[in-house]
């Protein structure tokens, strides 16, 4: 009897979890990059500054699928400020899709976002710059070959972006680390011989850092290190229906890398927007001020909950997402700094969801016993 043939391996990107911005648009940055060839560009970069806004938000025309939801003139400072001799420093609320944003200006710049430090209490100068092999070190001294570079190191070499995520978290001595490299574009190698002790970035390098303005334990930047970016805010998305379009999209596509055959339904997403932006600006839509909530109800945090509720419903239910699993990750997302935040949470879902029309809001407001009480269980 033949012997069946063993299934195909799935594609890289497929084979991923979360694959990086330029393999998961792989076919539009070599369909720019192939426009630009013959365009003046600025030195290293793939493609000129027009195609990398146009790659980030996105172009029907050209099946260029939007990627970010921001103004076009923000995008282009951001976009300009990284072909100077400064940083791009993107401040903004948890969920702003900084870090994302980031992400698409590195792959679209350099075809390369993975050189990324995560600022943490704990990072090292070895993280930032440049670290050794400590067998070959032992057996043959400092040189070259015992050199492991890190993310800056790698990025000053090879002329690409590097990504410093959260760099206020990182303690102030830590920071100040990128004084001379962002100043001077050179990385200073004590341990090397003469010829190999200073790095030289080459035409292409740049960093871009982000910084969150809500969470609390961070350390604010010395004015020096300042003065080395441009500082752009990423708002939180005005437009609600904008708001909709994203969390449909990306919650679909969740979904489908999940292999979950459904999706929210369009007036799912609508209850799951609305219900996040009046808890994010504490306002209903009438108007009527609400009492805030401590956590960020941010846009990521909605895609999060509706992709939360559609796993939830399939697996346990074999369907689409009902209101009772919006409720559910709703506390999830909601209820995580304070106590008082369950008060809120039931106050919103008693004066405001309950005077909604429409099946879905009612739905809603009927399954508000799956919030919980804020009793030790």
């Amino acid at each position: 009897m033949a012997r069946k043939a063993a299934p195909a391996p799935p594609a890289a990107a497929d084979a991923m979890q979360r694959p990086p911005a330029e393999v998961a648009f792989a076919g539009e940055l070599a369909q720019l990059r192939a426009e630009d060839a013959a365009l003046p560009k600025p030195v290293g970069w793939a493609m000129t500054p027009r195609s990398v806004v146009e790659f980030v938000l996105g172009d029907p025309a050209r099946k260029l699928a939007p990627k970010f939801v921001g103004r076009r003139n923000f995008l282009e400072r951001c976009v300009v400020a990284l072909a100077t001799s400064r940083g791009l420093m993107l401040i903004g609320e948890p969920g702003t899709a900084k870090s994302w944003l980031s992400e698409l200006l590195a792959a679209a710049i350099s075809g390369d976002s993975t050189l990324t430090i995560q600022g943490s209490a704990g990072t090292t100068e070895d993280a930032i710059k440049y670290s050794w092999n400590y067998a070959l070190l032992l057996a043959e001294g400092p040189s070259p070959k015992s050199l492991v570079p890190a993310p800056m190191h790698r990025g000053m070499t090879d002329g690409k972006v590097v990504r410093f995520e959260e760099l206020t978290r990182c303690p102030l001595e830590m920071q100040d680390v990128m004084l001379s490299i962002l100043s001077d574009r050179v990385l200073a190698i004590p341990e090397l011989p003469d010829e190999s002790r200073s790095l030289f970035a080459k035409a292409g390098f740049n960093v871009i850092a982000t910084a969150n303005t809500r969470d609390r334990g961070v350390n604010e930047m010395s004015a020096a290190l300042k003065r080395r970016f441009n500082f752009e805010t990423v708002h939180p998305i005005g437009d609600i229906r904008d708001e909709m379009a994203l969390v449909q999209r990306e919650t679909d596509k969740l979904l489908a890398r999940a292999g979950v055959p459904t999706t929210l339904t369009p007036d799912m997403t609508e209850v799951l927007v609305v219900a996040f932006h009046e808890l994010r600006n504490a306002k209903e839509e009438g108007g009527k001020a609400l009492e805030p909530l401590t956590t960020a109800m941010s846009t990521a945090e909605a895609i999060a909950t509706g992709f939360s509720a559609g796993l939830h419903a399939y697996f346990y239910g074999g369907g689409p997402a009902e209101a009772r699993h919006l409720v559910q990750h709703l506390a999830g997302t909601a209820l995580k700094d304070s106590p008082d935040d369950i008060k809120r949470l039931r106050h919103y879902f008693n004066h405001v969801v309950k005077g909604k029309k429409g099946v879905l809001w009612q739905a809603l407001y009927e399954a508000r016993d799956e919030l919980p009480d804020g009793k030790p269980a």
